[in-house]
């Protein structure tokens, strides 16, 4: 295969798909209270839609890189995407919230498969003192899903059925087939390594017990005694993974990879800061609705604008990175993005349109800022053998703490909503704020992680200084 045309189109790829995916949860958020009440359910009920495709998404991940080095990259990524697309429509054609909930497991199963192996195969075939150029690129046209996204999902809405916003990822998933069957590269193992059957089982049931607990727990709908033997159930799997991957030659997850300090600084910090950042998508339109009592198409511009900011950070973050350092932009940036997050707190009715906008505009500024950071400082000190699982690793964790902050923002509201009804507006308004604060603390909290970089911490992925390992491809591994 010919690696300069992989450079050049396969950005492309990659940001096709992660418009698809982001075009998709952005329009379904927006949607959320439409589809409760034509489904005949509360809007706080239908989190499931999006939680059972961020928790299949988190718990597949892990075998996507041994797929990807099975099978191929190529073909794993094609037939990724058009599971996402078959499952969207399968989405819009769901005659209640059950199947529509069922529908949404194969959407967070493809989609697990092409973001990870999507970010690997870039980080194999650019040098790293290329990635952060690459991955802002990827970012920006993938940032137009949520820009449009809500408000298209509002006008959709509005107008139409809420069934016929799934139907918007038909043609971008027939683009995307089409893009990447001419141009995907094709990286594979010659002898992969076994697949960790009980690595998968232990890990992923672990995972999908807790991020279960969290969706029920406040709902009173399985007895305080249950809850906490399932909880500590899903720990003990957890922690029955973490000792029997340091026990195998091949594990599923490769935990000596957290043995890598910018990594494991940037991943497991990036986990808390997500936390607090996940349940804003989820929350935010049901402040605009059910809060402020906005129909739709109100609320989906409101979201517009952070989009916006983000793709305008995007061009200024490879230079704040320079000149500042990955060390001072993450801790001033994650208290930033805490205060940006409690200020939703002091969002009520009559609050000022131009004040919401601003606000937006400034959390989506910051936001976009923390995740370019994150996402290339974890592949800083990276060695080329590695990018594989690290991407499988950081893709997981990511995944996870966006379904558990997601869980958590609506567990909080849901705690402090008590017995009202959800058609008290104000009622509704206060439960909300309690929910932003708690995120804000959360987020505040994970800029503790980020004291630990040193100055020049990611220099060799910002300033493109000399770093061994570059990440250059090896030409065997193309087919």
């Amino acid at each position: 295969m010919d690696l300069t045309r992989t450079q050049r189109y396969l950005p492309w790829i990659v940001a096709t798909a992660l418009f698809m995916e982001q075009l998709d949860s952005t329009i379904v958020n927006t949607g959320i209270p439409s589809m409760a009440a034509s489904l005949g359910v509360t809007p706080l009920s239908l989190k499931a839609v999006v939680t059972s495709y961020i928790l299949s998404l988190a718990v597949s991940i892990p075998v996507s890189g041994w797929l990807a080095e099975r099978f191929g990259s190529r073909r794993i990524f094609l037939f990724a995407l058009g599971l996402f697309t078959v499952s969207s429509v399968l989405c819009g054609l769901a005659p209640n919230a059950s199947l529509l909930v069922a529908a949404r497991v194969p959407q967070g199963v493809a989609a697990a498969m092409m973001m990870p192996v999507g970010r690997s195969a870039v980080v194999r075939t650019f040098p790293k003192s290329d990635l952060l150029r690459v991955m802002n690129f990827i970012i920006i046209p993938a940032l137009i899903g949520p820009l449009l996204g809500p408000t298209v999902g509002g006008l959709i809405v509005h107008w139409l059925s809420w069934r016929d916003i799934f139907f918007v990822n038909v043609p971008v998933g027939i683009a995307a087939l089409w893009l990447g069957h001419r141009y995907m590269p094709d990286y594979r193992t010659e002898s992969p390594p076994p697949l960790d059957v009980v690595g998968l089982v232990l890990f992923g049931s672990g995972v999908a017990l807790l991020s279960w607990l969290l969706e029920v727990f406040g709902e009173h709908s399985v007895p305080a005694l249950q809850m906490a033997v399932l909880f500590v159930l899903s720990v003990a799997l957890l922690a029955a993974y973490g000792w029997h991957a340091t026990q195998v030659p091949f594990p599923l997850l490769r935990l000596g990879v957290f043995k890598v300090r910018t990594f494991r600084i940037s991943v497991l910090g990036g986990f808390v800061t997500r936390l607090g950042i996940g349940g804003l998508p989820f929350l935010l339109p049901l402040l605009y609705q059910l809060g402020l009592g906005l129909p739709a198409w109100e609320s989906g511009l409101l979201m517009m604008p952070a989009a916006a900011a983000a793709m305008f950070m995007k061009v200024l973050s490879s230079s704040l990175l320079r000149r500042f350092g990955y060390r001072q932009v993450l801790v001033v940036n994650t208290v930033l993005i805490a205060c940006g997050i409690a200020c939703y707190s002091l969002i009520g009715p009559g609050a000022s349109v131009w004040a919401i906008v601003g606000l937006g505009l400034t959390l989506g500024l910051f936001n976009s800022l923390q995740f370019s950071s994150l996402n290339t400082m974890a592949y800083a000190d990276i060695d080329a053998a590695d990018a594989s699982m690290a991407s499988t690793i950081a893709s997981t964790l990511q995944q996870m703490s966006l379904s558990f902050g997601l869980a958590t923002a609506s567990l909080v509201t849901v705690f402090f909503l008590a017995d009202l009804p959800q058609s008290d507006h104000l009622a509704v308004t206060r439960a909300l704020h309690h929910g932003y604060l708690t995120m804000a603390v959360l987020t505040l909290a994970s800029s503790l992680a980020f004291w630990f970089l040193r100055q020049n911490d990611g220099e060799s992925v910002s300033k493109g200084a000399p770093a061994p390992h570059a990440g250059e491809p090896r030409q065997s591994e193309l087919s």
